[in-house]
């Protein structure tokens, strides 16, 4: 499974890309706002760091501007993934990029349905929310399974990119399902290390050495 990271942190990207943790990452207007910067001079960081597709989000809803808009992010760099909505524009928008040959991540995916027009439209990644569906009573899991069975069943290419990723379990159960990518806040990445029995061995293995009066160095 690819590690993507979903921020726009440029320390905390470069911080888990040193670790060989980040694979990609993926970024959207709520997270350039929360960097509080430039889109276009923070996304040209980001590709900077990273040598995986970076995602970066159009914001008009028409499709004639969304193409526009998503051109003008793929001349920020060559490993660019355009992000577009999953509406009819969106698809528009999707299937014309795709055909000039750039990577296009469409997101806010909440149904099997929109994921097959999304791998009909020619999208690099599908990006189907599993914790927004969780917020509603939803098992978001359940949708990644479904893709998972459909684009096998008819041999798409397109990626399923497992998004709105809360927990570390939610990384498990996306990775024994067979989702091809995930993308989660650094936080949850960092989460995964993470286990009360680790803590507990660790913390009796130093009480035991400081008993041996010993150092390594």
């Amino acid at each position: 499974m690819k590690f993507f990271v979903d921020t726009a942190d440029v320390d905390a990207i470069a911080e888990l890309n040193d670790l060989g943790m980040v694979d990609g990452v993926t970024t959207n207007p709520s997270l350039i706002l929360k960097s509080g910067r430039d889109i276009l001079e923070v996304t040209r960081e980001i590709c900077s760091i990273v040598s995986g597709p970076v995602s970066a989000e159009v914001v008009a809803l028409k499709a004639e501007d969304m193409i526009a808009e998503g051109r003008k992010l793929a001349e920020i760099a060559p490993n660019i993934a355009v992000k577009v909505p999953l509406t009819w524009d969106g698809l528009k928008t999707c299937k014309v990029l795709s055909s000039e040959g750039k990577m296009v991540n469409v997101t806010l995916c909440f149904s099997a349905n929109q994921a097959l027009l999304a791998a009909k439209a020619g999208a690099t990644f599908i990006s189907p929310f599993i914790g927004r569906l969780d917020d509603i009573n939803l098992d978001g899991l359940d949708l990644i399974s479904d893709i998972r069975e459909i684009y096998d069943n008819y041999g798409f290419d397109t990626q399923i990119l497992a998004a709105s990723i809360r927990t570390a379990n939610h990384v498990t159960q996306c990775a024994l399902i067979g989702a091809d990518v995930m993308t989660a806040p650094p936080a949850v990445i960092k989460a995964m290390a993470s286990h009360v029995l680790t803590d507990k061995g660790l913390d009796q293995f130093m009480k035991d050495w400081a008993k041996t009066g010993q150092k390594i160095i």
